[in-house]
C-alpha cells in the first residue's frame, strides 16, 4: 500500500521550531502543527508521531544561523529534505503579517507545489574547512582595519610617511621610531601596533593550519589542480573549493557566474537593451578571490617558478572519491578541465 505524502514546513530559531504540514494534493489541507523547542530530540518525537500514521515526510526548512544540523540529522534517518534560501523564497506582494506559524505554512505550501529550489547543502568536513577559510578571511578583515586606524590616528597628528609604501620594514621602522608629543597619545599609538601585530600573527596561524590540513582533506587534489592555474595559489584555490563544493552540479561555466555574482546586470524592455555591473548576489566569499586571482592576468602572460612547480603536482590524475569525477590538467596549455565521466 503507498502512503500518503504530507510536506512537512520548519521555521527553525534558536530555541524553538514552529512545524506546518500540508497535505499531498492541490486541495489538500495546510495547518499548523505546533511550536516546539529547537532541540533535535523533540522534532524526533514528532517524526514518530507522523511516521507511526503512516506518512511519508518531505520537510523544508529555510538556510539561516542554525546551520544544516537538521538536515544532516534528518538524511542520515533517511527522510526527503530541503534546506531553501530565504531569499529565494516567494513572496505576495502587499502582506503586511510575518509570524512564525505563517512562515512555516508558506514554507510547507510552496514545498508541496514544487516552487523551492533547494540551496547546495556541503559535506561536514567541507564546512569545517570552509570555516577555516572564512575565520582566516575575518582574520584580515581586522588587520585591515587595524592599518587604516594606524594611518588615520597618525594622519590627524601630522605624520606623513614619505617612503615607497605602507606596511614595508622601512614604513614599520618609521612607526616604531614616532614620538608623540604625550603620553596618553603615545599608549594610544602603541595599542593599534600592537593590535595591527597580533592580527598579523593570526592571519599566519590560519594560513598554517590551512597548509598542514590540507593535505587530510577530501578535495585536496582539486584544490592542487586549481593552483596550476596563474593567480590562483593556496588561499584562492582552498577558498574556491570549500565553498563552492562540488562543481558537477552546475551544468555550464553561465551557470556557476550566475552563482558567484559575476555576471553582467541587465534592465532591458523592448528595443532598448541596458546592461550595468556584475550583479554581486551569490557567494561573495569566492567572487572576492576570483576577483583578487584576475589581477594577475592584467600583466604579460609568464610562467613563474612557482607556477611551474604547482604545475607539475597537476601532471597526474587525481580521483576526488570512487564513482566521483576526477579532474585533469595539462600544463602545457595550462588548463583544467572537469571530466563528466571516469571512463572517458
Amino acid at each position: 500500500m503507498k502512503k500518503s505524502s504530507i510536506f512537512v514546513g520548519l521555521d527553525v530559531h534558536k530555541n524553538s521550531i514552529e512545524i506546518a504540514i500540508a497535505e499531498a494534493g492541490r486541495n489538500g489541507e495546510v495547518r499548523s502543527y505546533g511550536k516546539i523547542d529547537g532541540s533535535l530530540g523533540a522534532l524526533d518525537k514528532v517524526i514518530r508521531k507522523l511516521v507511526s500514521k503512516g506518512y511519508e515526510l518531505h520537510f523544508v526548512y529555510e538556510a539561516g544561523p542554525c546551520g544544516y544540523e537538521i538536515y544532516r540529522h534528518l538524511a542520515a534517518q533517511g527522510f526527503d529534505c530541503m534546506v531553501v534560501a530565504p531569499a529565494m523564497i516567494p513572496k505576495q506582494s502587499g502582506n503586511r503579517i510575518k509570524n512564525d506559524h505563517r512562515d512555516a505554512q508558506m514554507l510547507a505550501r510552496l514545498h508541496r507545489a514544487g516552487e523551492l529550489s533547494a540551496v547546495f547543502v556541503p559535506f561536514a568536513e567541507d564546512e569545517a574547512m570552509r570555516d577555516l577559510t572564512r575565520s582566516r578571511e575575518d582574520a584580515k578583515l581586522a588587520e585591515k582595519k587595524a592599518k587604516q586606524r594606524i594611518l588615520a590616528f597618525l594622519l590627524r597628528h601630522g605624520h606623513h610617511f614619505n617612503g615607497r609604501s605602507h606596511w614595508s620594514q622601512a614604513h614599520l621602522r618609521w612607526i616604531a621610531g614616532i614620538k608623540m608629543p604625550h603620553p596618553a597619545q603615545q599608549i594610544v599609538l602603541q595599542e593599534y601596533v600592537d593590535a595591527f601585530t597580533e592580527c598579523t600573527r593570526r592571519v599566519e596561524r590560519l594560513t598554517g593550519q590551512i597548509q598542514q590540513l590540507l593535505p587530510q582533506w577530501r578535495m585536496v587534489s582539486v584544490v592542487k589542480a586549481y593552483q596550476s592555474l596563474r593567480g590562483v595559489s593556496l588561499i584562492v584555490a582552498a577558498t574556491t573549493v570549500a565553498e563552492i563544493g562540488d562543481m558537477t552540479r552546475f551544468t555550464s561555466p553561465v551557470e556557476l557566474m550566475s552563482y558567484l555574482g559575476l555576471v553582467p546586470s541587465e534592465h532591458s524592455s523592448g528595443e532598448k537593451t541596458k546592461r550595468g555591473a556584475i550583479t554581486k548576489t551569490g557567494n561573495g566569499h569566492v567572487r572576492r578571490v576570483l576577483v583578487e586571482a584576475s589581477w594577475a592576468y592584467r600583466l604579460p602572460a609568464r610562467v613563474s617558478r612557482e607556477l611551474r612547480k604547482r604545475q607539475k603536482v597537476c601532471r597526474r590524475r587525481y580521483a576526488i572519491s570512487p564513482g566521483k569525477p576526477s579532474f585533469d590538467c595539462v600544463p602545457a596549455t595550462n588548463e583544467c578541465w572537469r571530466r563528466v565521466s571516469p571512463n572517458r
